[in-house]
């Protein structure tokens, strides 16, 4: 890989800026100051470092993230602040939300820069469970647990069957889905004739929310993680 395209991929500046640094005697690879901007190097061997700080090769980046409300899933958005400004470090790697949460729901939330791992996760013929915590207007009754189980009618046809587990607390549930339809729990409670006050995804297949991170916190996932979501 190229010198300057190197630095520019780990967030180091632009193309120009970075032929600035190399001009400047600012890099060094293996210990020798390096100025030319087509020089090739191993980013797996290679040991780069701009103002004696080495620089670290990420080529690809999965994280965990506990979605607080008041993000959007996007990239981008012209008018509210999105997930992945809370990753903001990451950025410069084209990170992007795996799947989506509503702006008001909060939870478990992965990002990457994998577009097949996040196929692996979305496609509707994986699958892939997904658990959330469940604030709802009215309890839960045995007929709707038994609804959910028979699968809900929705305006575009029966979706699968799911899983509602009623907690201790009197409005509180869990609800498994094997699918991820639009607003898709907030509508199948909707069509009980209930309705969804606070919503919070706590799983992903058996991957659960590190409940050590706070809102808006994250941390890079692990090898146990993808043996999790039987991905690795």
């Amino acid at each position: 890989m190229r010198l300057d395209k190197f630095l520019a991929n780990m967030g180091m500046g632009t193309r120009t800026e970075v032929k600035q640094l190399l001009k400047k005697g600012e890099v060094t690879v293996n210990e020798t100051q390096e100025k030319s901007p087509k020089a090739h190097i191993n980013p797996s061997v290679d040991k780069v470092k701009v103002h004696e700080e080495i620089v670290q090769y990420i080529d690809k980046i999965y994280l965990m993230l506990n979605k607080p409300q008041g993000y959007v899933s996007a990239t981008e958005d012209d008018k509210h602040k999105t997930v992945i400004d809370l990753v903001g470090k990451y950025r410069y790697l084209d990170v992007f939300p795996v799947g989506r949460l509503d702006k008001d729901t909060e939870g478990l939330l992965l990002i990457t820069n994998d577009g097949q791992f996040n196929h692996d996760l979305m496609s509707p013929s994986k699958h892939v469970s997904k658990t959330y915590e469940v604030i709802s207007e009215k309890t839960i009754t045995k007929n709707d647990i038994e609804l959910f189980k028979s699968g809900i009618a929705l305006d575009e046809g029966l979706v699968k069957p799911a899983d509602l587990v009623q907690c201790d607390e009197e409005r509180r549930s869990l609800v498994t889905i094997y699918e991820g339809r639009y607003h898709q729990v907030k509508r199948m409670f909707h069509a009980i004739n209930n309705e969804v006050i606070a919503l919070k995804r706590m799983s992903i297949g058996d991957l659960q929310l590190d409940q050590s991170l706070a809102p808006g916190e994250y941390r890079q996932l692990t090898q146990e993680d993808f043996k999790k979501l039987g991905l690795k």
